[in-house]
């Protein structure tokens, strides 16, 4: 049938337009009376299970609470006999040894059936001793292994200057927040006050007073064999160094944090980082009614998910980035003037930090704020995709009291360009890639360097502008993109899974950027993405794509991902594509009756490898944008996409 008159592979029209029309109710019903939308973010039974054991570290545990916990735990409880990182994954170690700690604090005996199970696959895979670092920190804190069991980490370390081979400014956002109420931590090493005395010894082969080689192998590089070289020296060195110096850097240590303590969105707005916080207070002796340690109490309580019958702790809350992609798919659903996209802009528009500089500024002095977080608040860290994302809405709404948001969105994006052309998230030119290889690194996520999909979204938003005179910056990010494409065709998703929401982002830049369909690298994604789809019609991606699980496949399909490969499909001048027609026709047959669309595989992640998340939104927005796009698509008299999103 011609195109004008019928969807593709025979969806008519109608369909397509009651498919738009009910996801569009379903996300206005869940967007706030401001103008907000935010939804659920979980990761794996890591937070939640840092959560119980926090208030026992505290004393403050509440049973009811601690009771939903316990279900939600043991409903995420894999076949394996462990938890995985995310939905139906691989049994991972760390995570299994804290949620099986969290359940026998909860009150779970050791001789019920799911706990014998997690306890066998625990000690199958080395016992509690081979645990990654955080874990092991979180045992010593409740005295279950030495503190020799975690790498050195002196706090003197907020002492060093700026030159030193290591220093925070050097680390990511993340890391620093969550390193320095650590180092005060393991300054003091307090005891938990483990109210009911729960214990874990039987998760160790290896019994820990007799474990000898905590910090091994194996090596990622030569720098790790140097940097444990480093730990032997400063585990000797550590004890001689002079009070009078700690003291003042653990105050130094306190000052970070209290400065950037963030009211109840909390340090850094993410739960490691903020239950740090609570502890250091807590071991620095603070009441807990001090104004800084309640603080920081209320905002790890404000992560709290609780339901009639479970309840979870999330990392951190959304709401700019929700609300940013959610006002894009209503803007190209509905109107980008449309009355909800106009109360979303509106609300945005008031949480852009204008007035703090924040630890960006360590690598651009001199640069003006201009960013949005990713949270509620967190004027020291501004998010570089959320600003990109945010600023395309604003200006696509047309108000001309944006104008001058956008402008400072725009200065800062530039201001935050890495030398080598590309964007990182929160920092500039965060690089120091060889502290990626310190022990305390095991997770190899200590650094924040430019990515394709922030770059992407970057190069859409000043191409979105059309200013002349950013044509060279956008310039210098393509040329990063061109030199990031893997050999398949695809671009690796730093922030969402994986290579299929890479791909996705940087066809949608390239498209902006006025890249011609017919350039190699468009044509290398395209043939890329119609090669991963589905016989369904739909794509998905594993998470285990980011360590050795081939690019772009999983078992099933999802919403999210398939809405993604379709509007790159799009974007790269494939309308008309039969893959898009399939991923068209996937997205209306799996349409739930109330508007939405179910996912329960992870599609975006916070450290590759190492933890997952899972955006309860992502499965609304994301197809509501690939719908109305195509509709639009078909609507007008060209088939090229107008926006860089």
């Amino acid at each position: 049938m011609p195109l004008e008159t019928a969807s593709p592979a025979g969806l008519p029209d109608e369909r397509l337009a009651h498919a738009i029309t009910r996801a569009g109710e379903a996300l206005a019903a869940r967007q706030n009376a401001d103008g907000h939308w935010v939804f659920e973010l979980e990761a794996d039974a890591t937070i939640p299970a840092e959560y119980v054991l926090l208030e026992h570290f505290l004393d403050r545990i509440e049973p009811e609470l601690e009771s939903k916990i316990g279900v939600y735990l043991r409903s995420i409880q894999g076949g394996h006999g462990g938890w995985p990182l995310f939905h139906d994954g691989a049994f991972d170690l760390s995570a299994s040894v804290k949620a099986y700690f969290a359940l026998k604090a909860i009150g779970d005996r050791p001789d019920e059936p799911h706990m014998v199970r997690a306890r066998e696959a625990i000690l199958a895979h080395g016992g509690a001793e081979r645990s990654n670092v955080f874990t092991r920190a979180q045992l010593a804190l409740f005295g279950q292994v030495p503190w020799r069991a975690v790498p050195v980490m002196p706090v003197e370390i907020m002492l060093l200057p700026r030159w030193f081979p290591f220093h925070l400014s050097k680390v990511s956002y993340w890391s620093r927040t969550v390193i320095v109420p650590l180092l005060v931590l393991m300054a003091l090493r307090p005891l938990a006050r483990n109210p009911r005395g729960i214990g874990v010894p039987e998760l160790f082969v290896t019994p820990p007073a007799r474990v000898r080689d905590w910090i091994r192998g194996p090596y990622r590089s030569a720098w790790g064999r140097f940097f444990k070289g480093i730990d032997v020296v400063l585990r000797l060195a550590a004890p001689l160094f002079p009070r009078v110096t700690r003291r003042r850097a653990v105050a130094r240590a306190v000052n970070f944090v209290t400065e950037r303590l963030n009211g109840e969105d909390g340090l850094g707005a993410i739960y490691p980082a903020m239950a740090n916080s609570v502890m250091m207070f807590d071991t620095l002796g603070y009441a807990p009614d001090h104004p800084d340690a309640a603080t920081a109490w209320a905002s790890v309580r404000k992560l709290l998910v609780v339901q009639p019958d479970r309840a979870y702790c999330q990392p951190c809350l959304s709401p700019i980035w929700d609300t940013g992609l959610a006002g894009h798919a209503v803007a190209e659903a509905d109107s980008a003037a449309a009355p909800s996209v106009d109360a979303a802009c509106a609300w945005l528009r008031e949480r852009q930090i204008n007035d703090v500089v924040g630890d960006w500024a360590d690598a651009r002095p001199g640069a003006p704020p201009g960013g949005w977080a990713f949270q509620y608040n967190n004027a020291h860290y501004p998010d570089v995709d959320d600003t990109a994302v945010v600023a395309m809405l604003l200006h696509r709404n047309g108000d001309p009291a944006h104008a001058a948001s956008i402008e400072r969105a725009r200065d800062w994006i530039i201001a935050m360009q890495s030398r080598g052309g590309g964007w990182g998230a929160f920092d500039a030119d965060n690089t120091h890639y060889h502290l990626n290889h310190i022990p305390f690194a095991d997770h190899g996520a200590l650094l924040d360097p430019p990515t394709a999909d922030v770059t992407a979204r970057c190069i859409s938003f000043l191409a979105q502008l059309g200013r002349p005179e950013d044509r060279a910056v956008i310039e210098r990010g393509l040329a990063f993109l061109r030199g990031d494409q893997e050999a398949d065709g695809s671009w690796f998703g730093r922030w969402g899974t994986n290579y299929i929401y890479g791909t996705w982002s940087v066809l949608c830049a390239l498209n902006a950027a006025g890249v011609p369909p017919d350039d190699p690298c468009v044509r290398r994604a395209v043939a890329w993405l119609v090669s991963v789809q589905r016989e369904d019609g739909g794509w998905g991606e594993d998470e285990a794509s980011y360590g050795d699980a081939p690019h772009g496949q999983y078992k099933e399909s999802t919403p999210s991902q398939t809405a993604w490969a379709v509007l790159g499909l799009m974007a790269a001048g494939e309308a008309e594509h039969p893959a898009v027609a399939r991923g068209l026709e996937y997205l209306v047959a799996t349409q739930g009756s109330d508007g939405e669309w179910r996912e329960l595989p992870y599609t975006a992640v916070g450290f590759p490898r190492v933890f997952y998340l899972r955006y309860h939104g992502y499965r609304l927005f994301f197809p509501l944008l690939a719908l109305a796009r195509y509709r639009n698509l078909r609507r007008g008299n060209s088939r090229k996409v107008a926006f860089g999103f």
